[in-house]
């Protein structure tokens, strides 16, 4: 059965709001852990959404991209949060940490979306009244292997290229982040193309196919 649109929203909104969220109070977790209490100090260290919603990125994006995927068809699902503050200084092992850091939020994002594919398997065991909750563990899944794939692009500011950084001798390195201020512009010309979504469908495609196994879910 075909959604409306604002049952497509309905379903997408619970999952996206705390995929993101999740993400960035991941970053500040392990931000305190490796000494910078920065984010934490500013109560970013939180499962409370409001913390963290951009009402652009948070909001308005995905909810544009849904209207547009409802539309035309196809289209990966984006968005962003406030970005968590982060002092590298104050990190034990700054290069080494930010990786870590970096790495905290598509990780958080893998974790729910096996969360949400363990809570697909339970609603097939023990039955589900309406589609409405499976459909939104779908969601769930799909959003967060969306979300996790994107953010490892090493492409920087996005968490892959900080992780590339915290990798690369220092020299590399150095000369790789002034890439930084460009980093939109370079994932505006790779969407464009279609070269993010030829890199990224195969792999959010691959950790359905995954989740789908581990779990026993049927089609």
């Amino acid at each position: 059965m075909d959604l409306s649109l604002p049952q497509l929203v309905a379903v997408y909104a619970i999952p996206v709001i705390f995929a993101i969220t999740l993400h960035e109070a991941a970053h500040g977790l392990v931000a305190a852990r490796l000494g910078d209490r920065t984010a934490q100090l500013q109560g970013r260290v939180s499962l409370n959404p409001l913390r963290h919603i951009d009402p652009i990125g948070t909001l308005l994006v995905p909810a544009l991209i849904l209207l547009a995927s409802k539309a035309v068809g196809g289209g990966i699902l984006f968005g962003w949060a406030k970005p968590v503050p982060i002092v590298p200084s104050n990190l034990r092992s700054p290069r080494r940490d930010m990786g870590m850091v970096a790495a905290a939020g598509p990780l958080a994002n893998l974790a729910m979306a096996l969360g949400w594919g363990f809570a697909l398997k339970l609603m097939s065991l023990f039955g589900s009244d309406g589609e409405f909750l499976p459909r939104m563990a779908i969601a769930g899944i799909f959003v967060n292997l969306a979300l996790a794939v994107l953010n490892l692009v090493p492409v920087p500011p996005l968490d892959g290229g900080r992780i590339l950084t915290s990798l690369l001798p220092a020299r590399l390195a150095a000369a790789f982040s002034r890439l930084e201020p460009y980093g939109l512009f370079i994932l505006l010309a790779l969407l464009a193309t279609g070269v993010l979504g030829f890199v990224v469908a195969p792999l959010i495609d691959i950790g359905v196919g995954v989740i789908a196994a581990l779990f026993s879910l049927s089609d």
